[in-house]
């Protein structure tokens, strides 16, 4: 095939999507706050989020963390974003259940971390929120999955709200605006290799 044909091909091929695209953004004329969930095994659910925090602040706009599971703050992102203008910070867990082994105290924990959530998500000035491993509180029962869902359905209208974490209960999906399963193929953890700073906290 002559390079000229192949070049025309192709600048026809475009030419054709292009019209598919237009259409499509065309018919997307609503507006309004969005529900994701980043779910699944595989590694990059919080790191989507954040980078998705780091995107809202970059549009001047007022964002919010509610961490369930991790009890620490010495990770990363929280040693960045609680000194970022336009943030509010939550740390609300005591760990991962393994190290807690505790089933009253988690549910208590939970359920004082979700009270810290129904005062943001009533509040119009924070544009997204992050509930970070929130799947968690929800498939062990600490939390209601209907009071969770009912809160997230009749939040602010334009308030965009990402939660994370593996196990994301069916429920969660049928209100959800945008669902992303992360998929595990291979990580580093199980060839022996301990989490990173900058990669994994």
């Amino acid at each position: 095939m002559m390079e000229s044909d192949r070049a025309e091909r192709y600048r026809t091929r475009m030419q054709r999507k292009k019209v598919v695209i237009d259409e499509a953004i065309a018919s997307a004329d609503r507006e309004q706050g969005l529900l994701l969930v980043l779910t699944g095994n595989g590694k990059g659910k919080s790191s989507s989020a954040f980078g998705m925090l780091a995107r809202a602040l970059g549009h001047g706009m007022r964002v919010g963390v509610a961490q369930f599971i991790k009890g620490r703050t010495d990770t990363g992102e929280e040693a960045f974003f609680s000194k970022q203008d336009n943030v509010i910070w939550h740390v609300l867990g005591e760990g991962f259940t393994w190290d807690t082994q505790n089933l009253e105290r988690d549910t208590e924990t939970a359920q004082r971390g979700w009270t810290i959530v129904q005062e943001m998500l009533c509040d119009p000035s924070i544009n997204l929120i992050v509930l970070d491993e929130l799947t968690y509180p929800l498939k062990f029962g600490w939390l209601d999955t209907f009071t969770v869902l009912n809160d997230l359905k009749n939040r602010s209208p334009m308030q965009h709200v990402v939660i994370t974490g593996r196990g994301a209960p069916t429920a969660l999906y049928e209100i959800a605006d945008t669902v992303t399963e992360m998929v595990d193929i291979k990580h580093a953890f199980r060839a022996g290799i301990q989490a990173q700073k900058g990669i994994d906290l």
